[in-house]
């Protein structure tokens, strides 16, 4: 079935909270709902769910996996080519120990920036309806929904007190 969304434009952070609860009341989840605004708010401010991350779960994955190749291919090598001097060791761990730690921080770094872009939900291709007046100062919510419960996001968005308009796209 085809998405829709519907956004309402209010002026007031009141409003927006209230049509939240509007939202809520009339059945929708907290993920069929989003907030728009160029003004930095808080987040909760509205009365919407905290959003959970995980981005430092990425780095601790990189590391260990950096620090395991990095194990793996310095072993590997000395192992494959042994250089026998004076009875040392042939795993020669004060020189494995540079490349450990480089690729431990590489494996970090790379999983780190991909953990950004997984967790930010890029790319979006389709953001649903917008305007432009959330740039001007209006917050919008965005009600992302199948297209036979639209006129449902609607109602509960006019509950609220629109101060801007209803505009509707598709997903």
């Amino acid at each position: 079935m085809a998405k829709r969304s519907v956004l309402g434009l209010y002026i007031e952070e009141d409003s927006a909270a209230d049509a939240l609860d509007h939202l809520r009341d009339a059945g929708f989840e907290d993920h069929e709902y989003e907030i728009l605004t160029g003004t930095p708010y808080p987040e909760g401010t509205f009365g919407e769910a905290e959003p959970q991350h995980h981005l430092y779960r990425w780095p601790i994955f990189g590391a260990l996996t950096g620090f395991t190749i990095s194990l793996f291919y310095t072993s590997i090598t000395q192992a494959a080519y042994p250089l026998l001097t004076g009875g040392k060791p042939v795993l020669a761990i004060p020189a494995m120990l540079v490349i450990l730690y480089e690729l431990t921080m590489l494996g970090a770094v790379i999983f780190t920036i991909i953990g950004i872009i997984f967790e930010s939900r890029l790319p979006r291709f389709f953001m649903g309806a917008y305007s432009e007046k959330i740039t001007e100062g209006y917050i919008g919510v965005t009600v992302t929904t199948d297209e036979d419960r639209t006129d449902k996001a609607e109602e509960a968005l006019k509950k609220a007190g629109i101060d801007g308009e209803i505009i509707r796209g598709w997903e």
